[in-house]
């Protein structure tokens, strides 16, 4: 596959959209100001230097669709953001493309993509884009000595009110531990044993009556604007967004922050796969990276791309205090451990739909 540079993007531009054989592809992803960020830096861009075409459509996670389109042999997703466990999994299963570290581009001074991207980003099946976190927010207009820990948002007595939690045994078994005492490093060891799955269970079922369930990351700030919950488990680019472009009085607590990757994924069958991998090696270039950041919170998956993320694209708000990765936000942080969750998801997923029927 042609390595995509800034070169041959101006090249492209140069001779026109007409003159390249323009195609289709599918690219899927989780909606909102999310899926925007990605529309404006990647997307639009794609398009305009290729000629192709980009239809986007929203999902709210896992592998379930992708396993169906493959195992039915009728593929219509192309390229699809996922989390790191569901992209690891979804390898080990032969459900996705591998894709070729060399086609993705070099950093703008030439250093190999290999290096330039993050330890732990690039995989057999998968490119990262993004350093992402599940956070807890509330409104500090209606709370005016807001919580401050993890631990608070499981106080009802201390904050009284509904709390959103999505709907989902992925962080929230993590944040529950942490905030029921276990420290940062010792959470997947303890929720590696029957007793602690119990415990974290337990300490879920301390706000169970109050908790108001949601499914797609565009629904927790909504909740908190219309005063529905107290305080709500959000992806922190969401609250951030809701912050700079709509001026809602949202406060982060950083504090007990799962953070993980997301990350492109061709399925197997892909009808459009050389266009699909084209278009994962443009979207993952430094600058698209970069660009990306202008739009949302999430920290880039390539070094290069740090110093080139400035201010939020129209706003006068220093991005880098916005990222999860950014020193005083990992105080007490804890990375998803995608290898647990590659092995367990099905068995927490039983477990966690057995607890909500209660």
């Amino acid at each position: 596959m042609k390595k995509f540079t800034p070169v041959s993007a101006g090249i492209l531009l140069a001779m026109g959209a007409g003159l390249v054989h323009a195609g289709t592809i599918t690219v899927v992803s989780w909606g909102g100001a999310y899926t925007n960020s990605q529309v404006q830096a990647y997307h639009k861009p794609f398009i305009a230097a290729t000629g192709n075409q980009v239809i986007s459509e929203d999902y709210n996670g896992g592998t379930a669709e992708i396993k169906a389109q493959v195992e039915a042999g009728n593929v219509t997703w192309d390229v699809v953001d996922v989390e790191l466990s569901d992209a690891i999994r979804a390898c080990d299963e032969g459900l996705l493309e591998e894709i070729d570290h060399s086609s993705l581009p070099a950093a703008p001074d030439g250093t190999p993509a290999t290096d330039d991207f993050l330890p732990g980003t690039l995989y057999d099946c998968a490119v990262a884009s993004i350093v992402w976190s599940t956070i807890f927010a509330y409104d500090k207009s209606k709370m005016a000595d807001g919580p401050k820990t993890v631990a608070d948002f499981f106080d009802t007595a201390k904050f009284p009110g509904k709390r959103g939690i999505r709907k989902n045994p992925k962080a929230n078994l993590e944040m529950a531990l942490m905030a029921d005492g276990v420290p940062a490093a010792e959470v997947y060891e303890v929720l590696g044993t029957d007793e602690g799955v119990d415990r974290a269970f337990a300490k879920l079922d301390s706000i169970k009556s109050e908790v108001v369930w949601w499914e797609a990351g565009a629904q927790p700030p909504q909740l908190l604007a219309d005063g529905e919950v107290a305080m709500t488990t959000a992806y922190n680019g969401r609250i951030f967004n809701a912050v700079a472009s709509e001026d809602k009085p949202f406060e982060i607590v950083w504090d007990g922050q799962v953070w993980d990757l997301d990350l492109w994924v061709v399925p197997k069958g892909s009808k459009n796969k050389d266009l699909a991998l084209e278009f994962v090696a443009f979207s993952t270039a430094t600058e698209q990276l970069a660009k990306q950041a202008s739009y949302i919170s999430y920290g880039p998956a390539r070094q290069s791309s740090g110093p080139m993320v400035a201010k939020f694209h129209n706003k006068d708000i220093d991005m880098g205090p916005q990222m999860p990765t950014a020193p005083a936000n990992l105080t007490n942080a804890l990375q998803n451990d995608f290898e647990f969750w590659a092995d367990n998801q099905d068995q927490l997923n039983e477990r966690f739909n057995a607890w909500l029927a209660k």
